[in-house]
């Protein structure tokens, strides 16, 4: 009986660490840019106490404490973007994501997935897939991306999705992310 509990754990273990190790292999490779923000690191700044704070200050730091982990993986290698895409098509379909929406802006492709949390309002998580950027004449550095990966995880409240995208300076389309429209 204990070794067929023991198969059964280890056969099961895998789909557990599913969503992180997929995009994880992405912080290695040489031409990707990555940010990864955990847990740890989201709690310490959430806790450092700061007075005379204006109301989306708050509302940020509100949001932050119950966020998990926020990643960014970008690149402006078109196989890697490639394989990012995928990626992301093997992840939603094991995943259990919902597309929320899609923006098409010239030849940029913006899709929004998101999986639910405990009310319409709040998701466990939000993922942005950004494809085809390399055709805008947009320089970071002097670097052209082609592929921007956003994962974030948590109980996240949508209402409130336009104040971590102002304080971490990431992309606006994600304050038109809301599930009721």
């Amino acid at each position: 009986m204990k070794k067929i509990t023991l198969v059964l754990v280890l056969a099961i273990l895998p789909f557990f660490g599913f969503s992180q190790s997929l995009f994880d292999k992405y912080e290695s490779m040489e031409n990707v840019g990555s940010v990864v923000i955990n847990k740890s690191l989201i709690n310490l700044m959430s806790s450092v106490h700061v007075d005379g704070v204006d109301k989306e200050t708050e509302d940020f730091i509100e949001m932050a404490k119950s966020l998990n982990s926020l990643k960014v993986f970008i690149t402006e290698d078109k196989a890697t973007a490639k394989d990012m895409s995928v990626s992301v098509k093997k992840y939603l379909r094991t995943a259990k994501l919902e597309e929320l929406m899609r923006v098409k802006d010239k030849d940029v492709n913006v899709k929004f997935y998101i999986r639910e949390g405990k009310t319409p309002d709040h998701v466990k998580e939000l993922l942005m897939f950004v494809t085809d950027m390399g055709n805008l004449d947009i320089n970071v550095d002097g670097r052209k991306f082609e592929t921007v990966l956003l994962s974030i995880t948590g109980d996240i409240d949508l209402s409130k999705i336009s104040t971590l995208t102002n304080k971490m300076n990431l992309p606006k389309e994600l304050n038109k992310v809301n599930k009721e429209e």
